[in-house]
């Protein structure tokens, strides 16, 4: 009977505490869908039947006379923002009240050591990291990464051209996933993965693994939302932590803790270790007279395992998203097809017929055709931050609390007439000087924008042009019989939107290439 009592006080209590956490946005004034207990608006996410992206978009459409719409994440208040210059005062003008992601769970910084990485990480140890591994990404290194692009490229060729031969359709996501795996493997860790040759190879299997979420991941992901004091003891990335250690300490071990002279993210990190303490101002804390304290810190190899976890999952994930999306595109606008390759034969004609960096610097169609195909389909559905102290919010005459978090859903964005005319076609022309908009500046975001914005955008977009002038300059992709030309997102879909089935394609050799 004490157990019955005591059960039934706890549901209560239980009850009690969600039916007033969903009163929040009500009090802002903010409209909102009814929530439903435990899990607030979020239930289909976590039954997995929508994504995260698919959840943002469809509150997105539900108010489109809303500036920003309410939403509950189990017991969670998040607000979906419509409005462009609300967008450009989160990732900019209010930056400073900004700057989490809001990725992670807990109050009392409880991080997996994996998660403790530059895409991951908030406060000062983001800043830090930014502020040292921002050199690794000038346009000398990027130019100087080239010749290794070069020979994945035409790697990538040689295994369009076997499926080419045998006249079997090819998924286009697998083939550009093995393409951008060995790309991260040689240009980020001095490895020849060839992916594209073995299909058993030990480093897609990791990048594979990483994105795979499985019945526990999912478990684990709404404890954390809707018991957090239980979901902490948990490991969202449990299984692949002990590989990323082990392929890093292997690889320092390698090279004898000293950089190799590669001049790839191994080394730069190398020589981040090599140069102590990182030192910067906090962005957490401030001294009496209203200065920044400073803030440290140390590099050790987990540190190091977590940022070469993120350069390899980020680099190979939403990059393969992209192009093959971009390539599906190109199967059903035969037109538009014709007109990119027309433009990388004209480029290729003065460089021998052989990539270079200036060579794809030049292809212009190709640059537009690529971004049309990140506006349509962007690998970050959305983008997200957290308030860290009560902030004003002028556009909507309310001022948000520390914890709720903003989600911007760029999925729906880029798809709104209000933006783009006629935004269901393909049209790459959209994205030329005489067509782009400043107007579109907050709107169009497949790599983020202000201090947070993706730090790879130049070397995602160097390597995506190389692999898809090197497919297109050979092959003239179409349908295949099993493909949809409007294919589902996966709703297992975490951060980065994944398709549903992939993207089988026909590669058809064309003559006198």
């Amino acid at each position: 009977m004490i157990v019955i009592t005591l059960l039934f006080v706890i549901l209560a209590l239980f009850y009690y505490y969600n039916r007033n956490s969903y009163k929040y946005w009500e009090s802002k004034g903010i409209k909102h869908d009814k929530p439903v207990l435990l899990f607030g608006n979020n239930y289909r996410n976590f039954t997995v039947k929508k994504s995260v992206t698919e959840l943002a978009t469809e509150t997105y459409w539900r108010y489109p006379d809303e500036k920003a719409v309410g939403f509950y994440r189990a017991g969670r208040p998040e607000l979906v923002v419509r409005d462009p210059e609300i967008i450009k005062r989160i990732l900019i003008t209010d930056f400073v009240h900004f700057y989490p992601r809001g990725l992670n769970f807990h109050k009392d910084n409880v991080v997996e050591p994996i998660m403790r990485n530059l895409f991951f990480a908030d406060g000062d140890l983001w800043r830090l990291l930014r502020q040292r591994m921002t050199p690794a990404f000038t346009s000398g290194k990027l130019k100087a990464m080239f010749p290794l692009i070069v020979e994945r490229a035409e790697k990538l060729q040689s295994r369009a051209l076997s499926a080419a031969a045998a006249g079997h359709a090819i998924d286009a996501r697998e083939l550009m996933a093995r393409y951008t795996t060995d790309f991260i493997g040689a240009c980020g860790f001095g490895l020849d993965a060839d992916s594209l040759k073995d299909e058993d190879s030990e480093f897609r299997k990791l990048g594979a693994k990483i994105f795979k979420r499985n019945t526990r991941d999912i478990l684990v992901t709404i404890l954390n939302f809707v018991v957090p004091s239980i979901g902490k003891h948990f490991k969202i990335f449990e299984s692949v932590e002990h590989d990323m250690l082990s392929l890093t300490r292997h690889i320092l071990g390698q090279r004898n803790y000293e950089p190799s002279g590669r001049n790839d993210f191994v080394d730069l990190l190398l020589e981040c270790k090599k140069k102590g303490t990182i030192v910067g101002e906090s962005i957490e804390r401030k001294k009496p007279d209203g200065s920044p304290e400073t803030a440290t810190l140390e590099l050790d190899d987990a540190l190091m395992a977590a940022q070469i976890f993120v350069f390899f999952a980020a680099g190979f994930e939403t990059s393969s998203s992209a192009t093959s999306f971009t390539l599906h595109q190109l199967a059903y606008n035969p037109e538009v097809q014709k007109k990119v390759q027309e433009d990388i034969d004209r480029v290729l004609s003065k460089y021998n017929n052989k990539l270079s960096y200036e060579a794809v610097k030049e292809m212009t169609y190709l640059d537009w055709t690529f971004k049309e195909g990140m506006r349509m389909f962007p690998s970050l559905g959305f983008l997200m931050r957290e308030c860290v102290r009560k902030t004003l919010i002028p556009e909507l005459n309310i001022t948000l609390d520390e914890g709720v978090r903003i989600f911007i859903p760029i999925q729906a964005l880029q798809n709104d007439s209000k933006y783009f005319e006629e935004p269901e076609k393909f049209r790459p022309e959209r994205f030329s000087p005489e067509e782009i908009s400043d107007s579109n500046k907050y709107i169009y975001l497949p790599f983020g924008a202000g201090p947070r914005a993706c730090i790879g955008e130049r070397l995602g977009l160097m390597q995506s042009l190389a692999g898809l002038a090197a497919i297109l300059s050979r092959f003239t992709v179409s349908p295949a019989p099993e493909t949809k030309q409007y294919p589902k997102v996966n709703p297992t879909s975490g951060i980065v939107q994944s398709i549903q089935g992939g993207l089988p394609l026909y590669f058809k050799e064309r003559k006198g290439t």
